[in-house]
């Protein structure tokens, strides 16, 4: 299980820099679901639900800026299996959560295939089956076709995504407003602190999140790994919260936390009441959103089973590259078939809720290893090194937030 195979094949092109890995890496974490989910953070955090956003945003860069040094420590695919290698020696441990990630990101595809088709289908008239298969296997052909040409296409769905945000926050704040925005900061604000309501909502926000953790996996395929994975990962991270925060505040400023925490498309609403017209573009966007987040994972598994033959003779058929492209063909093969199969085979609920137990397991080893090797010594020349503090506290939180899950699942 421990044999290197990786000494004298092909490998993967080093041919991306900040920018196309910093929106592969916001468009990961800004998916369909924040059209939804800035009103349930409402209906737990009420006015305060920005604040709720930029605390977990606070929280969930202390996991980023883990994972940002352990990117440039060690940039190889499956990021996660070879930093618990390096760290702890376990080939099991390694397989094991190299497994998980790229499990959670072919459930998490497939749920977000299955939703997005469901989006599609108020725009268009046509079998489902045929659109869930159809827009699965055009999204595998394209991670297939080549890195950049892949990553371009999501950085393409990025834009569009974040333009739709704008345009509904702009909506928001030049409408009418339902409060002073003095309520929605801690201190100013007249209104009760939520206390409990807060912790569920921070809880919620930070989901909102999970996307950073994909990146470390591009690490053999970008230029200068060491100073690009660092600066990409801690830049999406900023624009992601940055992004949450100014959301949220429209949404709340232009509906109020009671009417947007009802809503089942709250940013629709948000739109619609500041301008009067038709939200209907949102489903568009979501659209968008639903193929860059599948796209998104598929990429990000394929390379985590490609990293992970790398040492492990189970895994040496990911190893396949094509010939000119150098894309991890069989690997990409068979992520794409596995979304495709989870789509089709629902209900895939309870799956898409496991991974979020999965992935604050993932965090709590990723930052323990940090520890470990930060014991041991400084991180080599070039790669950045955060203090000793931030993977002890993001190791505390993210087992927190884990045993908090399971507590209320």
């Amino acid at each position: 299980m421990g044999d290197d195979l990786s000494t004298t094949e092909p490998h993967l092109k080093r041919r991306l820099g900040v920018g196309l890995m910093t929106l592969y890496g916001v468009g990961v974490m800004i998916g369909a679901g924040i059209y939804v989910l800035v009103g349930v953070v409402a209906g737990q955090a009420g006015a305060y639900a920005p604040f709720a956003f930029v605390l977990a945003g606070v929280v969930a860069a202390a996991s980023a800026a883990s994972f940002a040094e352990l990117s440039a420590r060690i940039p190889e695919s499956a990021g996660e299996a070879a930093y618990m290698r390096e760290a702890f020696g376990r080939p099991w441990l390694s397989n094991g959560v190299g497994l998980a990630v790229a499990l959670v990101g072919v459930v998490s595809a497939a749920a977000v295939l299955k939703g997005g088709v469901g989006y599609l289908l108020g725009l268009v008239d046509a079998p489902r089956v045929a659109l869930e298969i159809g827009i699965g296997l055009a999204l595998g052909a394209a991670a297939a076709w080549g890195v950049v040409e892949s990553l371009a296409l999501a950085a393409l769905f990025t834009l569009i995504e974040v333009a739709g945000l704008l345009i509904v926050s702009g909506a928001g704040f030049l409408g009418d407003w339902t409060m002073p925005a003095s309520e929605l900061v801690p201190g100013l604000s007249e209104a009760a602190f939520p206390g409990l309501g807060m912790i569920a909502a921070l809880m919620l926000a930070f989901f909102a999140f999970i996307g950073f953790e994909d990146m470390v996996n591009m690490a053999e395929e970008t230029r200068e790994p060491e100073k690009t994975m660092p600066r990409a990962i801690l830049l999406a991270m900023a624009a992601t919260a940055a992004l949450y925060a100014l959301v949220s505040a429209a949404a709340v400023l232009a509906v109020g936390p009671e009417r947007l925490s009802t809503s089942e498309r709250p940013l629709a609403m948000v739109y619609e009441t500041a301008t009067g017209r038709s939200p209907a573009f949102i489903g568009a966007i979501a659209v968008a959103a639903t193929l860059n987040g599948v796209l998104a994972q598929i990429i990000m598994a394929a390379r985590v089973l490609y990293g992970l033959g790398a040492r492990s003779a189970a895994f040496a058929w990911a190893r396949a590259l094509h010939p000119i492209r150098r894309t991890p063909t069989r690997a990409t093969a068979l992520a794409t078939l596995c979304v495709v199969a989870l789509a089709l085979a629902a209900p895939i609920e309870a799956l898409a809720q496991a991974t979020s137990a999965i992935l604050l397991g993932v965090f709590t080893l990723v930052n323990s290893a940090l520890i470990e090797l930060k014991r041991r010594g400084p991180p080599p020349p070039g790669a950045p090194s955060i203090p000793f503090a931030v993977p002890v506290f993001a190791a505390v939180t993210s087992a927190g937030l884990l045993i908090a899950a399971l507590w209320s699942g």
